[in-house]
């Protein structure tokens, strides 16, 4: 910290100087050594000048920051996202003390491994009486199938989270471990990016280690565990209503892996691929983030609808799982109670961050113990499972039972004593937090984590992700629903180097191919580009339809372009077929909000943000911020305020259009995106001219036309007449050098189709670049004198023809999540 930023802050009062704690040595400021102290002081005095001056500021400063990142979570049961809850005081820990901490942390990952491969391998363990082999076939987790198949590259596990506290002395306790799943590991980076970019350079002005580093060996080490030197990696994820799933896309991103689901996937001839818009393409390894019993029905439970048939036959010939099937064995509440005397036997040393005290009451002794001190300890079911007075399967400290739960818990106790473990109750160190602009000690875990680097050793994150209780003191080993997340900061005075590849490892060569997309992905973005452009071209049709009703001063004429924009939203689906004698003003409302009908403009922008979920991991943060813009608010009635919202709207849409097309690179993933929306414009372009310039038109119903393709000013600068039929219809349709019209968007998608890859050996055309052909074939010989309904009606149900042709070439045709919502899109 420079001198001039210490006098500064010596100007602004200290936002820590009325921090007090009951014990100093239980708190992590209050019993930080000088140099750390002042790394707390300095970041409060800093996040106090972001504030404003001072804290009320700072939690809704970076609430904004959380927003514009995208970051969410969903509880199980919810329907949306949450926003992700993160206090902006990081919890700081010194380089000197994390070190002991890492030490811990990867020998205790070394036993654990070894723990794993003796369970799946020779079982001496059980076999030499170190660990009861009801403690291994109790828990869900162990998988019977798994036992003598060897992990492909060697290692069970790849990717380890560790839960710990800090008790009241400055000791840190293991508490848990997370060897299935390791959620947090990705909030962990967001948290990081969130608060960085919230504060500047605060945190790197301290020395806090980055985190950079720990993300590409966990990515080396993946790709050094696979069999080719060039491996192609994907994300297993359940899918978007998984409360994990935000997580997941983050990650996958960040790590430039594939998020794929099991529907995406196939197994050939023991070899997984995952189906692409170019065809089957085989993966080497995949990060799983589906449970052991759900990864694969043929193996595991037959029930499951989001596993992929034959994977574990896959793994047992070279694909690479992360982390192995069955790791979660070792998850059980019963199994910190051997770790001590496993880790003398297996490593031959203690264990150097020590568990919360642990009993299993399947033996006497230990049993015995835990009556004699029942209200004193956490009881919990060994294997997480639901048991007569722990119904929800969490611990429960003894003595704040019911008496009817306290003995149902002591009857099942003595029936099946194996079923129970007991666990000392932790009181965790506290540390400074921002509680409603004041800062008050609060009770605080953390979850750290592991990877295997690209030679296989463990790396640790520095730092990690904490949780912060909504108690002061929290005397419990679980964190409420209420509590909230934080950053874990190393702090390093003297940094070291940052790591950019591992050593040993030759630098990758040069590509510039854009990487699988798959079919479900490229069905996506397909959809997203028609959504978008129907809530695009629907507000400028309710934003014509206002501008008529105010030179028509708001009276109904059956021959108006009143009437005809009206039944145009009606078959668009933007309003209901009971609409008609509705006043103007209320119909323009409803196209623009209703939540009931599929067309509005209210549902479009809802569709787009359920398939951005899906495309998380696609689409930039700045493209993700406007789509998770809210829908303005439609008033009733009011003309001139609906106009407002249509041109915001209009707007929006336009710059989206822009920002999803410059920050996908030129590849299959834009070229879905521009067939979507180009083939949404042609079909609206059509409807619209059925609509407005057949069937007698007047100049009004073919100006309003005109007005939907931006064409007035070159209508005016080609025909010194008001505007008549054929020269609207052939500047509409037919005219390939106007941008809105139908022939230019069939350009588009020839475009677009021709660049595909095709999957036919004879070098022959494929369908949907056939049926696209024909269209603009059929425009350009079009006069546009000759056009009638019958004419218009045909290129629309080719323009039909085209969609369910590029479906059936290019995505998924089992349970396809738009599979609902087509039709109301083709009008």
């Amino acid at each position: 910290m420079s001198q001039a930023g210490q006098s500064a802050e010596r100007l602004l009062p200290d936002p820590l100087a009325s921090y007090a704690v009951g014990d100093p040595s239980a708190d992590v400021f209050s019993s930080a050594a000088s140099e750390l102290a002042a790394c707390w002081k300095h970041y409060v005095a800093g996040i106090s000048r972001h504030g404003g001056g001072g804290l009320a500021g700072v939690q809704p400063y970076l609430d904004r920051h959380v927003g514009d990142l995208g970051l969410a979570f969903r509880v199980a049961g919810d329907k949306g996202e949450r926003p992700w809850p993160l206090n902006p005081l990081p919890i700081f820990v010194s380089a000197g003390e994390w070190a002991g901490i890492e030490r811990g942390l990867i020998q205790r990952a070394d036993l654990l491994e070894a723990v794993v491969a003796d369970i799946y391998g020779p079982q001496r363990l059980v076999a030499d009486g170190h660990l009861p082999a009801a403690v291994i076939s109790g828990s869900d987790h162990f998988a019977r199938r798994m036992v003598g198949v060897q992990p492909s590259g060697g290692h069970y596990l790849h990717v380890l989270g560790v839960d710990l506290a800090r008790g009241p002395q400055g000791e840190w306790r293991v508490l848990a471990d997370r060897a299935r799943l390791p959620h947090g590991i990705g909030y962990a980076l967001e948290n990081r990016l969130a608060i960085a970019r919230a504060t500047g350079g605060l945190l790197a002005s301290l020395g806090t280690r980055r985190q950079t580093a720990f993300f590409e060996q966990l990515r080396q080490g993946l790709a050094a565990s696979c069999y080719r030197s060039d491996p192609r990696i994907a994300l297993l994820t359940p899918g978007r209503f998984n409360q994990f799933y935000p997580e997941q896309a983050l990650l996958a991103r960040h790590l430039g892996f594939s998020l794929v689901e099991g529907r995406d996937l196939t197994v050939r001839d023991e070899k997984v691929f995952v189906r692409t818009i170019a065809g089957l393409k085989r993966v080497d390894g995949l990060w799983r983030w589906i449970t052991t019993r759900d990864i694969d029905p043929l193996n595991f439970d037959a029930r499951s609808q989001i596993g992929v048939p034959g994977l574990i036959n896959a793994a047992a010939d070279g694909l690479v799982l992360a982390n192995w099937p069955g790791v979660g064995v070792i998850e059980s509440r019963a199994m910190p109670a051997f770790l001590p005397q496993l880790a003398q036997v297996l490593l031959g040393e203690p264990l150097a961050l020590p568990n919360a005290a642990t009993w299993w009451l399947g033996g006497e002794r230990e049993r015995g113990h835990v009556l004699e001190n029942f209200d004193e300890l956490m009881i919990a079911p060994a294997f997480r499972q639901p048991l007569p007075g722990l119904p929800d399967g969490q611990a429960r400290v003894g003595g704040s039972l019911s008496a009817e739960d306290r003995a149902a818990v002591l009857r099942a106790i003595a029936a099946r004593p194996l079923d129970f473990s007991a666990q000392e109750v932790v009181r965790y160190s506290t540390a400074p937090a921002l509680i409603d602009a004041r800062i008050e000690p609060r009770a605080f875990t953390i979850r750290a984590f592991l990877a295997r680097d690209g030679n296989g050793d463990w790396a640790v994150m520095p730092g990690g992700f904490a949780r912060i209780s909504q108690e002061e003191h929290h005397r419990n080993s679980l964190m409420g629903l209420g509590d909230i997340a934080t950053d874990l900061c190393v702090v390093d005075p003297a940094a070291l180097p940052e790591v950019t590849i591992t050593p040993g490892m030759a630098a990758p060569a040069l590509r510039r191919d854009q990487g699988l997309l798959p079919s479900q992905a490229a069905d996506n973005l397909f959809w997203l580009g028609r959504y978008c452009e129907r809530a695009h071209q629907v507000s400028r049709i309710v934003r014509n339809l206002v501008e008529q009703i105010a030179i028509a001063g708001g009276g109904v004429d059956a021959a108006s372009a009143i009437t005809r924009l009206a039944n145009l939203l009606r078959d668009l689906g933007a309003v209901p077929p009971e609409s008609r004698g509705w006043q103007p003003s209320r119909l323009a409302g409803a196209a623009m909000g209703s939540v009931d009908m599929p067309g509005s403009v209210h549902s479009s922008l809802e569709a787009v943000r359920q398939l951005a979920l899906l495309l998380r991991d696609r689409l930039s943060r700045d493209a993700w911020r406007v789509i998770q813009r809210p829908m303005p608010t439609v008033p009733e009635g009011d003309i001139e305020a609906i106009s407002g919202v249509c041109d915001r709207l209009v707007e929006r849409f336009s710059a989206l259009t822009g920002l999803m097309s410059d920050t996908l690179v030129r590849g299959a993933a834009v070229q879905f995106l521009d067939i979507g929306r180009s083939l949404e414009r042609c079909s609206i372009m059509g409807q619209a001219s059925a609509a407005l310039a057949l069937d007698r038109a007047s100049h009004e119903d073919l100006s309003a036309l005109v007005d939907l393709v931006d064409g007035q000013n070159v209508y005016r600068s080609r025909y010194l007449v008001l505007p008549s039929r054929a020269p609207v219809l052939d500047m509409v349709l037919l005219d390939p050098a106007q941008p809105r019209s139908m022939a230019h968007q069939m350009l588009r998608l020839i475009d677009r189709l021709g660049a595909l890859p095709s999957l036919r050996e004879d070098g022959m055309i494929e369908q949907p670049l056939r049926i696209a052909r024909s269209i603009n074939a059929r425009l350009e010989g079009l006069a546009a004198g000759s056009i009638d309904k019958a004419i218009v009606q045909g290129l629309l149900r080719d323009l039909f023809a085209l969609s369910d042709a590029i479906g059936n070439r290019c995505f998924l045709q089992d349970h396809g999540p738009q599979a609902k919502i087509t039709a109301s899109l083709l009008g």
